[in-house]
């Protein structure tokens, strides 16, 4: 009996200091966050913006229909090239086609009387030389003649002559005064004559400058039923076909649309920066551009625009436009051009562009998912486990709106505790960000799990575990 009991109270002595090594080493783990951990490290550092979009050309014209009437040629096709002021298209023309014509027939008539008016005043003018010098001529034999019939009156008073000789000079000066003013009425009528030929002439001048004027726009209107390229480029839609019926667009209300020509020399990719990156997009910088339906290859661009309006991203709209206000995520149109299409990309094919923003050549850097948020109150050091709770004191605001600030920072390890540390950043990469003050090299600190990050207290008892997950295989 003596040995049964003594198996007993050392069976029961053993068990009694089991559960105290048990206990003993559960309290000491009480506290202790597993975490994983990284150290801080220096590389170059690239930051990139990632946005998506589609390939446009930098310009690119719709021609609409500026006439009402079916298409009665058309004279291009989908992927043609043309050149500028080449035709592209008839729409049906024959009302304005005989207005042409006829009003080129008006043109015609007053040239024609125009020329007979200038031919007229030209006639009249010899005419008028002709009368001038007559007159002139008439004039000398009128001097003549009245000397003559001065020396035979003279004569005659003096006795010396005869009165029939008198009487001669007197009846041929008197006729020579006839002569004379019937050569000065036909100078001045002549000279009326070129005056009426002259406003004969000017009427018709008048006339051409009308039906000119009026031909100009016969000549506007016919030109509006035909398309012609804009800009020299690649027919990149044809929505209409030959018979169909356009119309020119008006007041709200849009026309009908021909073609559509693009410059395909400068293929830009249009894409929609979301508005938390907009500012760090500047004219210049690089981009690299993926295009979904040419796979495996990468084009370099250059940022050439920047929007600045914003565009919901629901309706596509510019936020200044909408009526509603609204907070929902905004985007901003940035366009790359692309330093060397491929030949076979086409407008409309949805790309995606990445833009170097920035690079930092052998930075300090720390994996993204390491930083972390804190409020300074939570920053405080908190009593031991175990020990008597801190008294509460009443704080004021302007204190408790301290204690509620939040600080940016990451936990380090030290001495098998997590210590944080504020941190200034700099350019984030893809999974890295740049540490400016507050680490230094080779410092280890907390980079996981998520929930371990977000949770963590500051002084918190660590215990590292960097083995890699267990991957459950699937069956």
């Amino acid at each position: 009996m003596k040995v049964k009991w003594k198996i007993i109270i050392t069976l029961g002595a053993l068990l009694v200091a089991g559960i105290g090594v048990y206990a003993s080493t559960v309290y000491s783990k009480k506290g202790l966050v597993t975490v994983q951990t990284g150290q801080v490290v220096r590389q170059d550092l690239t930051s990139l913006v990632t946005a998506s979009g589609e390939i446009k050309p930098k310009n690119y014209i719709n021609i609409g229909a500026n006439a009402q009437g079916d298409i009665t040629e058309l004279l291009v096709k989908e992927g043609d090239r043309v050149s500028k002021g080449q035709l592209l298209a008839k729409i049906e023309d024959i009302q304005p086609a005989a207005d042409v014509e006829a009003q080129r027939a008006t043109l015609t008539s007053a040239e024609a009387q125009s020329a007979a008016s200038e031919a007229g005043v030209t006639a009249a003018d010899d005419n008028i030389r002709t009368m001038q010098a007559a007159l002139d001529h008439d004039k000398a034999d009128l001097d003549r003649m009245k000397a003559d019939y001065q020396r035979a009156e003279q004569l005659y008073n003096e006795k010396l002559g005869a009165k029939q000789d008198f009487e001669m000079k007197k009846y041929v000066y008197d006729a020579q005064v006839a002569a004379l003013a019937e050569s000065q009425s036909r100078l001045v009528q002549s000279r009326a004559q070129r005056e009426q030929t002259v406003a004969q002439l000017s009427s018709a001048q008048r006339q051409i400058a009308q039906a000119k004027a009026v031909l100009v726009r016969y000549d506007d209107i016919l030109r509006k039923h035909n398309a012609y390229a804009p800009i020299n480029g690649v027919v990149t839609n044809l929505p209409v076909r030959m018979g169909e019926s356009v119309v020119p667009g008006i007041q709200n209300s849009e026309g009908s649309t021909i073609m559509t020509i693009a410059d395909m020399s400068v293929i830009t990719a249009e894409v929609k920066v979301d508005e938390t990156d907009i500012v760090n997009i500047h004219l210049g910088q690089v981009g690299d551009i993926t295009i979904d339906a040419i796979p495996n290859k990468t084009f370099k661009g250059h940022v050439t625009e920047i929007g600045n309006t914003a565009i919901l991203r629901s309706t596509g709209v510019a936020a200044s436009q909408s009526a509603i206000s609204s907070q929902e995520a905004k985007d901003f149109k940035v366009v790359i051009a692309m330093d060397n299409p491929p030949d076979e990309v086409r407008p409309g094919l949805s790309c995606t562009a990445k833009i170097t923003t920035a690079v930092r050549p052998n930075a300090l850097t720390i994996p993204i998912q390491a930083l972390t948020v804190r409020q300074k109150g939570d920053l405080e050091p908190q009593p031991a486990p175990g020990a008597a709770p801190k008294t509460v004191v009443k704080l004021t605001p302007a204190q408790e709106k301290v204690r509620k600030e939040e600080v940016q920072g990451v936990f380090v390890v030290e001495n098998n505790k997590a210590v944080f540390h504020k941190v200034e950043t700099g350019i984030t990469g893809s999974t890295d960000i740049e540490v400016l003050s507050g680490l230094k090299e080779s410092d280890q600190i907390v980079t996981g799990t998520y929930q371990v990050i977000r949770t963590i207290r500051n002084q918190a008892d660590v215990k590292i575990d960097n083995k890699p997950p267990v991957v459950t295989p699937t069956t």
